[in-house]
């Protein structure tokens, strides 16, 4: 008999066959029966009481790195492992947040759009200024495995980097040409700021109405990491009234936005479906590296990659 695994479907094809006859994945609604195991796929919330309703679960596998859904230290505290697939998406991921640093400078969404449009009837080379790119300042929150890739791509166009982290990083100082700054150094001289780093109690809305007042009124933020990092009213507000020139965001805070919210109508923001290791590559890794976790759990062995071991 199949071992009940519950899921919040749809899962990716990749996924369902790499379980195929092994395990059956039930609707996330489902409470009715024994469950052996939680497989999360869009980030549904995992919590103690959930824990403590499926009692006997095995093991939770994680599609993805970040783990702020999940009450790991309840799952711990329970002997619950917690997988999740680090190291494999940061190519990806750092790909798509130098996108959106591109993206944002040379305004090419709004390019697009105009291009596609009935208004572009001539050519106008004073027309939809952007801002350059190369040799501009970026400066970024969080430089893990996936900050240092941004890092490296930023080399190729000649920016000044700077970072802050809770420890600095000398080795990659050394390699990368990267410079440590203090937060409000980084907020004020940056042309750029990058978040990329974990949800946690401390980062959550480390990006406010101070912060962005603090922010170049010529700067962009780009937020590639968790949309909880960023206060959205607050961003709202900046770019409504100019405070900061453009946003780019492949997350926001709730997720999706509701379809009426006041940041989808602006102009000056950019917002991408949190496709940060959306490429094939990536996700057929992910899909891997997730069921290895789960049915490593569910024998009872090692996870390949568990949360805090």
């Amino acid at each position: 008999m199949p071992l009940r695994v519950l899921a919040d479907l749809p899962v990716s094809p990749t996924v369902t066959q790499l379980l195929a006859g092994n395990v059956q994945l039930i609707p996330w609604d489902t409470r009715d029966g024994k469950f052996d195991a939680i497989y999360t796929y869009g980030h549904p919330k995992v919590d103690a009481a959930l824990m403590d309703q499926l009692a006997g679960i095995r093991v939770i596998s994680n599609f993805g790195v970040g783990v702020d859904h999940i009450d790991v230290a309840a799952a711990t505290a329970r002997g619950i492992p917690v997988g999740n697939t680090p190291g494999i998406l940061d190519g990806a991921t750092a790909d798509l947040a130098f996108s959106l640093i591109l993206a944002a400078g040379r305004r090419i969404v709004e390019g697009d759009v105009y291009a596609k449009g009935p208004s572009f009837t001539h050519y106008d080379p004073s027309y939809m200024l952007g801002r350059e790119v190369h040799h501009a300042t970026l400066g970024i929150f969080g430089l893990g495995r996936i900050g240092e890739q941004v890092a490296q791509r930023a080399r190729g166009f000649d920016m000044h980097v700077l970072y802050h982290n809770r420890n600095r990083r000398p080795e990659v100082e050394q390699r990368l040409g990267v410079k440590h700054v203090s937060r409000d150094e980084l907020l004020a001289t940056s042309d750029y700021v990058l978040l990329m780093l974990p949800l946690t109690n401390e980062t959550r809305g480390m990006i406010g109405p101070a912060e962005l007042r603090q922010m170049k009124p010529t700067a962009a933020l780009i937020n590639a990491a968790r949309g909880a990092h960023v206060d959205t009213m607050a961003l709202t507000e900046a770019l409504s009234k100019k405070t900061i020139r453009m946003a780019a965001l492949d997350v926001t805070d709730p997720e999706p936005l509701p379809r009426d919210h006041s940041l989808l109508k602006l102009d000056n923001v950019i917002i991408t479906p949190h496709l940060g290791s959306a490429t094939e590559e990536t996700r057929r890794k992910m899909a891997e590296m997730s069921v290895e976790n789960l049915l490593a759990g569910l024998a009872g062995k090692p996870l390949v990659n568990r949360v805090g071991a």
